[in-house]
Parts: C-alpha cells; sequence; structure tokens
C-alpha cells in the first residue's frame, strides 16, 4: 500500500504543485504572541487544502486559516511541519514540494525554499545552513536559509528513491542525528562540519519519531511498518540510546498498538508522552512501561500532541475522519481537560512561538 502511494504521489506531485496559486491576493491583518502555538493542519492530499491555525493560551483566542488569510493563497498541499528560528517561522509542504518563511508575527512570507523533492522538516546547523529531510528522496538537502537556496545534498548510505525516506532530526553538538523512516529501520548521524554521514545505528522497523530528555538519553519511537509491507513489519516500541554514541540501552514494546504514533518530553525533560489509542506518559527514569493511559481515548482519533515548553500543559490532536475540521484538546499535565478548539482539517504538527 504504502509502495503504490510512494508512486501515486512521484505522479501528481507535479500537477499539484503547478495548480498552486501562490500570487498574492487579498490579505488581511494578522497578528501572533509569544507563548502562543502554531497547529500545521495537513488537509488531504491532492486537495491543496493545508492550513495553519494559530492559539494563544493566555486568552484563549483562535486563528483559523491564518496563512491563507495574511498571505492571500493558499499554504499548499500537505502541511507537514514547522520551525521558528529568530523570528522567522519555516513552514514545510511535503507534495507542494516548498518551504515558505514567514514573519512570525504577522505570518507574511518573507521568503521561499523551492527545488525539492519532498520535503518532511527543516533543521537549523546555524545561522548560515539548514537540513531539510524528504520523503520520497534519498538525500538530505542543505539549503542556505539567508538565500532560500538548496546548496548541495547529503547522501545516505543504503537508500535509493523507492526507500529512501528521512525525517526528524536533532542537533547534538556538532551532529544531527536523524531518523529514516519509510522502509527503513536506522537512524543516521551526520557531521554538520562536513556534511557526511559518520555513524548509523539500527533500532526497529519505521523509525517514525525522536525526542531528547533532560540526562542526554535519545528516545524513539519505532511504529513497526504494517501489515504485509514488503519490508516486514514487527509490534511499535520505544528505543532509549545513548545520545552520544548511539549505543541501545534498552527496549519497551508497545502495548496496545492502536494506531500509535508521536513521541514527546515534557518542559523538564523528564516524562515521555506518546499516543497508542490514548495518551501515555512515562519517566525517561522507568524500566517498564505505564499499566495506564494517562489520556484515555474515550473513541477520539488522537493523530498528534505537543507539549507547552513553558508550562508542561499537553495538546492534543484529534483528526477524527481525516476529511472534517480536526479538534485539538488543551490537557493539564495531570490530564486534566482544560480546553479544546477547533483547527483546520488533519492537524498534524506543532511550533511553540
Amino acid at each position: 500500500m504504502l509502495r503504490a502511494l510512494r508512486y501515486l504521489a512521484l505522479l501528481f506531485a507535479p500537477l499539484a504543485t503547478a495548480c498552486m496559486e501562490w500570487d498574492y491576493g487579498s490579505r488581511e491583518p494578522v497578528s501572533t504572541v509569544e507563548g502562543g502555538l502554531f497547529v500545521v493542519c495537513e488537509g488531504n492530499f491532492q486537495y491543496g487544502n493545508a492550513s495553519l491555525t494559530f492559539y494563544d493560551p493566555a486568552s484563549r483566542r483562535v486563528e483559523n486559516d491564518c496563512f491563507l488569510r495574511a498571505n492571500g493563497f493558499k499554504l499548499g498541499d500537505v502541511g507537514q511541519s514547522m520551525t521558528l528560528r529568530d523570528g522567522i517561522g519555516w513552514i514545510v509542504v511535503n507534495t507542494s514540494k516548498v518551504i515558505f518563511a514567514v514573519d512570525a508575527a504577522t505570518l507574511r512570507e518573507v521568503g521561499r525554499i523551492t527545488g525539492l523533492t519532498s520535503p518532511r522538516h527543516i533543521a537549523f546547523v546555524d545561522d548560515t545552513k539548514a537540513y531539510v529531510t524528504q520523503l520520497w528522496d534519498p538525500r538530505i538537502a542543505v539549503v542556505d536559509p539567508r538565500r532560500f537556496t538548496v546548496t548541495g545534498y547529503i547522501e545516505c548510505p543504503g537508500m535509493d528513491f523507492e526507500t529512501g525516506s528521512t525525517e526528524q532530526m536533532i542537533l547534538a553538538g556538532d551532529c544531527m542525528i536523524v531518523n529514516c523512516w519509510s522502509y527503513q529501520n536506522r537512524l543516521l548521524k551526520i557531521d554538520t562540519r562536513t556534511d557526511r554521514v559518520v555513524a548509523e545505528a539500527e533500532v526497529g522497523i519505521q523509525p517514525a519519531a525522536m525526542a531528547l530528555d533532560a540526562r542526554g538519553k535519545l528516545w524513539v519511537f519505532c511504529d513497526g511498518g504494517y501489515e504485509g509491507s514488503p519490508y516486514g513489519s514487527e509490534p511499535p516500541q520505544l528505543v532509549r540510546l545513548d545520545a552520544a554514541t548511539l549505543r541501545i540501552e534498552q527496549r519497551f514494546p508497545l502495548r496496545n498498538n492502536r494506531g500509535a504514533r508521536s513521541l514527546v518530553v515534557d518542559a523538564a525533560g523528564e516524562h515521555l508522552h506518546w499516543i497508542d489509542g490514548g495518551v501515555w506518559r512515562m519517566k525517561t527514569t522507568a524500566e517498564r512501561l505505564p499499566d495506564a493511559p494517562l489520556i484515555p481515548d474515550r473513541g477520539t482519533l488522537f493523530y498528534a500532541l505537543t507539549v507547552d515548553p513553558r508550562t508542561s500543559e499537553l495538546y492534543v490532536a484529534d483528526a477524527i475522519d481525516y476529511q472534517q475540521p480536526g479538534t485539538l484538546y488543551r490537557y493539564s499535565p495531570d490530564g486534566e481537560l482544560l480546553d479544546s478548539f477547533t483547527t483546520g482539517i488533519t492537524p498534524g504538527a506543532f511550533c511553540w512561538r
């Protein structure tokens, strides 16, 4: 199934890009505030209806479609992720093959990076260099964020255009750690001084997310693939590694395997949170999984989560049916429901201002 989706995406991606209208239309003032949350909503594949929502926890103000309103054109096809650096928000739109740079306060576009195959995430090495991972490309793009240009590529060993996929990135000293997701089971360590892969580690089938805790331990969530995959499948698991050496210290097989996804740490870096039906929480020093979720699913389709870096409050996205606008639930660190609000279609990624 995933392989077929790859071919369809490669076939239709140029059409999707060509159909996007990125000329400025009618615009209106949009403002965001410090401490607020950007929600990147994927939309539906091939519909070009990705969107951006902003939420202010202090006032509980919600701004939907704020990228469209600020710029006069739609975000594009499949909103993937967003990163904030020095007052600029970098919004990655996968199928449209573009990264928009916007003023974080007004959301007005200040530049864009094009010429990418299928961007997923952007991570900064410094002010002059950033890396962009890709889904249907065995290379990681090296970009100059000052000029919004691709300056080179990092070749990833053991990948081709059918089995190549890199996902999230964590900067650790002079190295960037990258998880290889679709049809892969590895982490890569890249020396950011030479832009070369210098080490790798096998963790489990389809490492989909990573988090670094307060003790310098790297946690990797492996979703296990899917039944019938030509790459094979296995139960999802959490894997703990030493971030400096990539040596595996312990594996935690997950219990439910009910759409297991996402992995984040709290503000202190002392608790892990992930989705497996409901939302689970575990101390990073624990030697066994918890017996029950912190937040039961209650018939929801929990799709993504984030933690407020200031308060450790939890925000959990409910995709509902992937067709209608989603819902974001705000919980206290102990799992008490505090607020909820409507977002765009399929809220899937977050960025704190």
